[in-house]
């Protein structure tokens, strides 16, 4: 991958020094497209719509839209200079011969000097998209759900324009000596000239083939190799009873209620996202009775930013609260001072929470001048929109985590060698740390390619690598503390997992390379380990079954925290497993690119596997920090029953259907048409977004239920030790004394 990150800087689409009508004069500079990329992101267009297929699927997707519109301009062009009419008022052969007149002066290769030469069609189609894009992002649509002025001014929607219409012409334009565009013919516009290459279908074949053989060879290792049935029997089970709470582990418990406040605003701001696909401009009449569009307070771009960032924070910071309350279970071991150094590491997550939240909808709204927009506000890139400061204080966020793990793990530091289960612990907290910093490795300057490159370290090797490599390790450890594990044993298990996770996630990354300006040789690399990464989540999904049979043993205290493991994973392997693999086959993936299944994929994944295992981790540590005559587990239990049912239906009654549909019409009409409002607001597209109403709706009652039960668990919760030992812990003693 590293070698990969020095040939994207060589082969990232260039920036022309300026673009040139057939008479010479300048259409627009380099710099243009640059003050072009730097609108994308300051005014949150990533997550309106999408550029190059990544982003947001509510509005169109920036570079697909403006090919399509660029294609059409240049026919209504040709139609005029050549038969002094409309283009569709000639007959058929006269379209023809427009069309193919179109299509080859798109399909030509570049010289790889630093001027592109537009035609007169070509500068007559740039002219009408800029129109088209100032009455647009600059006046507002709201039958889009543009409110008026999402772009202050007329020149910064001219740039972006601008920089739309730059990644159209490297979309359609082929490389130097290539017989391919930049993005691999992305995205499917015949009209241009783009459609899907060879090697997609051959690596699409090739990635089945590898499957049906990766599948079988595991088979016959896993029958090779005799491993007994989970089981419950002989092994003493520590009661939470049995179990002391120390400070430390009271203040680590602080980050659950602060997690369940970031998870019910992220699923309100869900149901509202669901609705503005219905109602672009309103919310259910609010704005026929009180006279103002909801859409002017808070568009579908801040509401979705805020939507994703509530996700991630919330969820990661549940696992920090678990990686700190695990250590004391294990060693019984308090250092002086640790709950307070907790606390401020909590003081620290709602500083950068609030200040994160609050730059966004000032940068987006243009308060934050200069520079100031995207170091305090809104970078504008999906998944790290926070501005770069807010993302500074997350980094020394995860290295005071780091730290405070030290402390707390050091008797098994000290004892066991480096590849223990603790020393696991702070590999993967570093991983996660140090792939983090990928995130510097940009500004709004750069090119888009380059940007595309490392927010997909972060985001991907994040969540499929060192996360996930994390939440092993997490896992691992609870395990140990309920003595259903050795420590020996958790240590293998932590081992062999994180190297079948994170030999097939890290370089699986790759298969978001496809598209978006990086060479072709990532498709076979990015198509054989995205195959791959499926074989891990069969292997903890046969695990998650076993420990559901185990778990069925009378007497086994923590069933409640079981489920919600097994639940994560068959979401897992459901979501990212059959729903990744079938979405990154590459003949799919160019198809599918950007569309509803992705949606379908990701809400499966990311909250039904990383989501639930956290909530589970919140299970566990309650239930150890609360006497167990008053220990009440029927309202979480309830959550688990509506969160599962509620996202079953919001996944495989709406967002699936609507991406089916979405792939049948960008296969046969084209990719910019399945992006397209006419989709959105068809008769059965419609009837699909109203259907996810139902799941919607479980997921936030399911979602207030917990918050609410948080809330009374707070008065039942037990005083913590003031002077910790390692007798007071049930597992402490055999677990450091186990060499």
């Amino acid at each position: 991958m590293g070698a990969g990150a020095w040939f994207a800087y060589q082969e990232a689409p260039p920036i022309p020094d300026e673009v040139v009508g057939p008479d010479g004069e300048t259409i627009v500079t380099g710099a243009e497209v640059q003050d072009g990329k730097e609108a994308f992101q300051q005014y949150g267009l990533m997550n309106h719509g999408s550029i190059l297929g990544n982003g947001a699927y509510y509005g169109e997707d920036y570079t697909a839209e403006t090919l399509e519109l660029k294609t059409q301009h240049m026919r209504e062009y040709y139609a005029d200079a050549e038969y002094g009419a409309a283009y569709d008022a000639l007959d058929s052969g006269e379209r023809s011969r427009i069309d193919a007149l179109v299509r080859d002066e798109l399909d030509t290769a570049h010289d790889g000097s630093g001027v592109v030469e537009y035609s007169a069609a070509e500068a007559y189609a740039h002219e009408q998209v800029r129109e088209t894009y100032v009455e647009r992002y600059h006046e507002g649509d709201h039958d889009r759900g543009v409110p008026v002025e999402m772009i202050d001014s007329t020149e910064e929607a001219e740039s972006f324009a601008d920089f739309a219409l730059w990644t159209a012409w490297f979309s359609h334009t082929d490389r130097p000596n290539a017989d391919h565009s930049y993005t691999n013919e992305w995205p499917y516009q015949p009209g241009a000239g783009n459609d899907a290459t060879g090697s997609a279908m051959i690596w699409s074949v090739i990635a089945m083939v590898l499957l049906v053989g990766a599948a079988g060879a595991a088979i016959l290792l896993y029958k090779s190799v005799k491993l007994p049935e989970p089981s419950a029997e002989g092994i003493s089970v520590p009661k939470p009873g049995d179990v002391s709470v120390f400070p430390s582990q009271r203040a680590a418990l602080r980050f659950v209620p602060i997690a369940a406040g970031l998870f019910l605003a992220q699923v309100l701001l869900g149901g509202l996202l669901a609705h503005f696909y219905i109602e672009r401009a309103g919310f259910f009449g609010v704005e026929t009775i009180f006279g103002v569009h909801i859409l002017q307070l808070l568009p579908f771009s801040i509401a979705k930013t805020w939507h994703i960032d509530l996700g991630i924070l919330w969820i990661a910071s549940t696992w920090l609260g678990a990686g700190l309350f695990l250590p004391p279970l294990l060693t019984g071991h308090e250092p002086k001072r640790q709950g307070t150094y907790v606390n401020v590491l909590l003081g620290a997550l709602v500083v950068v929470v609030v200040g994160g939240m609050g730059g966004i909808w000032l940068g987006a709204n243009g308060y934050l001048p200069g520079e100031l927009w995207w170091l305090l506000g809104n970078e504008g890139l999906e998944y790290l929109e926070v501005g770069k400061v807010w993302q500074f204080g997350l980094l020394a966020g995860f290295v005071l985590w780091a730290v405070l793990a030290i402390r707390g793990l050091k008797p098994l530091l000290d004892r066991e060698p480096v590849y223990g289960l603790a020393h696991m612990i702070l590999y993967a907290g570093g991983s996660i740390t140090l792939l983090f910093v990928a995130g510097f490795l940009f500004t709004p300057s750069t090119n888009i390619a380059v940007t595309e490159f490392w927010r997909w370290w972060v985001v991907h090797m994040w969540v499929e690598g060192a996360f996930e490599f994390f939440i092993v390790a997490i896992i691992g450890l609870t395990l140990v503390s309920m003595n259903l594990l050795s420590r020996r044993s958790a240590e293998k298990a932590v081992m062999l997992q994180a190297l079948l996770v994170m030999g097939t996630g890290v370089i699986g990354v790759s298969h978001h390379y496809w598209w978006i300006g990086m060479p072709d040789y990532w498709v076979p690399i990015g198509s054989v380990f995205s195959t791959l990464e499926l074989l891990p989540l069969i292997f903890i999904l046969y695990e998650a079954v076993g420990q559901y049979r185990a778990m069925g043993e009378s007497g086994f205290p923590y069933t409640l925290p079981f489920m919600f493991i097994v639940a994560s994973g068959i979401w897992n392997f459901v979501g990212a497993g059959v729903l990744g693999f079938f979405i990154n086959l590459p003949l799919i993936n160019y198809y599918e690119h950007g569309t509803y299944l992705t949606v379908g994929h990701a809400h499966a994944a990311m909250f039904g596997a990383f989501g639930f295992l956290a909530l589970g981790m919140v299970a566990y540590m309650l239930q150890l920090s609360i006497d167990p005559d008053r220990w009440d587990g029927s309202w979480l239990r309830a959550s688990f029953w509506l969160w599962n049912v509620g996202l079953a239906l919001m996944v495989g009654v709406s967002l699936l259907p609507v991406g089916f549909l979405q792939l049948d019409v960008a296969f046969t009409e084209g990719y910019a048409a399945a992006r397209s409002l006419e989709f959105y607001d068809g008769g059965l597209v419609q009837t699909l977004f109203w259907a996810r109403l139902p799941g919607d709706t479980l997921v936030i009652i399911g979602t207030a239920i917990y918050v609410a039960d948080l809330i009374r668990k707070r008065f039942v919760l037990r005083a913590s030790e003031d002077d910790p030992s390692v007798d007071d812990m049930a597992v402490a003693e055999g677990i450091v004394g186990d060499d």
